[in-house]
């Protein structure tokens, strides 16, 4: 699995650990401030808080995950990768008649 990513991303596996060292702490500290967030908000329904929840999740991973990647030297990959997936995202919808 590793080998593959390392192919795919054409990355040396020190630079690789370096990677997904910064996905895991990025994602774990998006989670952690998500929640810090929705405590403040004080939802009552379920369904609104995970509404709101994953538009949090969605809005602040990006960017903790480009704030983690800069004490990791990854800044640059992160940068390329959010841009690759935004233009997936929102980039895929262009000349799809309308």
């Amino acid at each position: 699995m590793f080998e593959k990513l390392q192919q795919k991303w054409k990355v040396s596996g020190p630079r690789l650990a370096l990677i997904i060292t910064t996905f895991a702490i990025g994602g774990s500290l998006t989670g952690y401030v998500g929640k810090k967030i929705m405590n403040l908000l004080s939802i009552q329904q379920d369904w609104l808080w995970a509404i709101i929840y994953i538009l949090i999740i969605t809005i602040l991973w990006p960017i903790a995950v480009l704030i983690v990647s800069i004490p990791f030297g990854q800044f640059r990959f992160f940068q390329n990768y959010i841009q690759k997936i935004g233009k997936k995202i929102w980039g895929g919808q262009k000349g799809k008649g309308v």
